[in-house]
């Protein structure tokens, strides 16, 4: 009888290859709203918040004859909030004596949010009512009677201020943005490595194997390869654990000390 060539594949069945053991141990199985932008000369609006009634009007119109839009006026630190979440002025003037909430808490509550500067007007000079005021978030601070040299250096001086926070915040958030992108970019760049590395060592085990399924089980190189890559699909089993649970079947036994001596 002539010699089966090597051409021509064995029948042979995965338990005849690898056992149930070794399969199931190859499977793993043992294991945001836009804000319209007004127009560069257009002039600062302001919210006023005030009490006195007299004072508010004296107060409004040395802002309008100087060139500001008095957007809003409150008589007590609940409508100063309401009317600067409303309107977003370039800086509130607020007395800090009102009724149902004081200006240092309305002061407060909108630098947290982050709308507008905030000028704080007193009769009174006190170092602590200026502790607080610039505690709350205060840019700048008057006393009464409002006087045009100090009242408009001051609105300009905590427009400007907070400007210059608002762009360090915005460079802040940009870099902030550009650091996650190039983390996320190097973490891409890591997977696909790490991809490609697997790729390669795969590659290298299901040609180890397939060279021992041609030598250990009479398979074509072909046939082997076939073989590795139905049974892999078939039982759901990696190609490279099937792979080393053929070598591990097939390979050489590593030599023991004795051996080596």
């Amino acid at each position: 009888m002539a010699a089966r060539k090597k051409s021509e594949e064995p029948m042979m069945s995965v338990d005849e290859v690898l056992t149930d053991e070794e399969l199931k141990a190859a499977a793993g199985e043992s294991e945001p709203v836009a804000h319209e932008e007004r127009p560069a000369d257009a002039p600062h609006t302001v919210v006023v918040a005030e009490d006195e009634a007299v004072n508010r009007m004296d107060l409004v119109a040395m802002l309008e004859d100087n060139g500001y839009e008095v957007v809003g006026q409150a008589a007590n630190g609940e409508e100063a909030v309401e009317l600067t979440r409303k309107y977003r002025p370039d800086v509130v003037c607020m007395d800090v004596k009102m009724p149902r909430m004081d200006g240092i808490a309305a002061a407060g509550i909108i630098c947290d949010e982050n709308i507008a500067p905030v000028v704080m007007l007193t009769a009174f000079s006190q170092t602590d009512l200026v502790r607080k005021a610039t505690g709350a978030g205060a840019m700048a601070y008057v006393t009464k009677p409002y006087e045009e040299s100090k009242l408009l250096p001051a609105l300009e001086v905590a427009m400007g201020r907070f400007a210059e926070i608002n762009d360090l915040l915005d460079n802040v958030e940009r870099g902030e943005r550009k650091l996650k992108e190039a983390e996320a970019q190097l973490k891409a760049a890591e997977e696909k490595l790490k991809k490609a590395e697997d790729t390669l060592e795969e590659r290298k085990l299901v040609d180890r194997a397939k060279g021992l399924l041609m030598d250990k089980a009479d398979f074509s190189e072909q046939g082997a390869f076939r073989w590795i890559q139905k049974t892999s699909m078939d039982q759901r089993i990696p190609k490279k654990r099937l792979a080393l649970a053929i070598i591990a079947k097939y390979g050489d036994p590593k030599p023991s000390d004795a051996d080596e001596r």
